[in-house]
C-alpha cells in the first residue's frame, strides 16, 4: 500500500521539529479556534443534560475503539505497573506521552482493572479539540469526560475549579504534558511545568504512564505498520512538602521525565538522544 503523503509530510516535520527543539509545537495544522465561554462548558457534569450526554459519549467511544481493537486497527500489547496505579486511592494527575488521538483510550482501558466500577479518567485537551469536530466526534470531544482548556481568562477560573472539585473526589485526570501530539514519536520528550503545578496545587500526586511501541504485521489505512502498545504505570509522584511550590512543580517534572527516560532507554535498549 502507497504511503499517505500528509503522514510523509508529519514525519518531516517531527524531524525538523526534534532538530531544533520545538518539542511542545504541533506538527499537525488545526483551523483556528473558537474562544471557549464558561457558558459552552460544564466542567463537573453538573447539569442533567451534561449526565446524559456523557453517557452518549463515551458509550460511542466504547464501541469506535473496541471496534478498532477488535480489527486490529489498535493493539495493546502488554501492560505493565497495574499495581500503581491501584496504589494511588483518591485523586491523581495521569500523565502519558502524546502520539495519536487513540493514546487516551488505551491508558483508561489499561486503567480499566484498578479503578472503581464505572469510573472513567477525564481528559485535559485543547480547545480546538473541543471546537473543531463535528458529528459523532465532536460529541465525544465536547461530552467525554473532556475538560478543555480556553483562551479565555474566564474560563480557565472555571476549570481550574472544576480540576480542584473532581480531584477533591478521587478522579483521576489525564494531561499531556509534553504539550503537542507528535504522530507515533517514540521518545519522551521535556514536559511543561502545568501539570504539575496543578498536583501541586492540589497535593494529589503524579502517576506517570509512557506507552512504547513496536511495529505490528498490520498495515494501516496510511500505509504504515498499525503500532504494538507497551503500557507502563509508573510508581507515584507525590509533592515534597518542604519546598516551594514552584520547586515542588519542577521536581516533580524532573521525576516524571525521568522515569519516562527510564522506561524508553530500558524498553528500546538504546541511550535516549534527539
Amino acid at each position: 500500500m502507497e504511503q499517505s503523503n500528509e503522514r510523509l509530510r508529519v514525519i518531516e516535520k517531527i524531524k525538523l521539529f526534534e532538530k531544533e527543539g520545538r518539542f511542545n509545537e504541533d506538527v499537525e495544522e488545526d483551523a483556528p479556534a473558537k474562544t471557549i465561554l464558561p457558558k459552552d462548558v460544564d466542567y463537573v457534569n453538573k447539569k442533567l443534560s451534561s449526565k446524559l450526554l456523557t453517557k452518549v459519549a463515551n458509550f460511542l467511544g466504547y464501541t469506535f475503539f473496541e471496534s478498532m481493537i477488535k480489527k486490529k486497527k489498535f493493539i495493546i500489547k502488554e501492560v505493565h505497573g497495574i499495581e500503581n496505579v491501584s496504589a494511588v486511592k483518591g485523586g491523581a494527575i495521569v500523565t502519558s506521552n502524546h502520539f495519536n488521538l487513540r493514546d487516551n483510550y488505551a491508558v483508561y482501558k489499561a486503567m480499566r482493572p484498578a479503578l472503581k466500577k464505572r469510573q472513567r479518567i477525564w481528559k485535559v485537551i485543547k480547545e480546538s479539540n473541543y471546537t473543531n469536530f463535528k458529528g459523532p466526534v465532536r460529541l465525544m470531544m465536547r461530552h467525554g469526560n473532556t475538560l478543555p482548556l480556553s483562551s479565555s481568562t474566564e474560563t480557565m477560573k472555571h476549570f481550574y475549579r472544576g480540576i480542584s472539585k473532581l480531584l477533591t473526589r478521587g478522579e483521576k485526570i489525564l494531561i499531556y504534558p509534553e504539550q503537542a501530539m507528535w504522530w507515533n514519536y517514540r521518545k519522551p520528550r521535556p514536559l511543561k511545568i502545568g501539570a504539575f503545578r496543578l498536583a501541586v496545587n492540589n497535593n494529589v500526586p503524579i502517576l506517570p504512564a509512557f506507552i512504547a511501541m513496536k511495529d505490528s504485521l498490520v498495515i494501516d489505512d496510511d500505509g504504515f505498520p498499525v503500532q504494538e502498545y507497551y503500557i507502563y504505570f509508573l510508581p507515584a509522584i507525590y509533592p515534597n512538602s518542604e519546598l516551594h511550590t514552584r520547586e515542588r512543580a519542577e521536581l516533580m517534572s524532573k521525576q516524571n521525565y525521568d522515569a519516562w527516560v527510564n522506561t524508553y532507554e530500558t524498553f528500546y535498549n538504546e541511550k535516549l538522544s534527539y
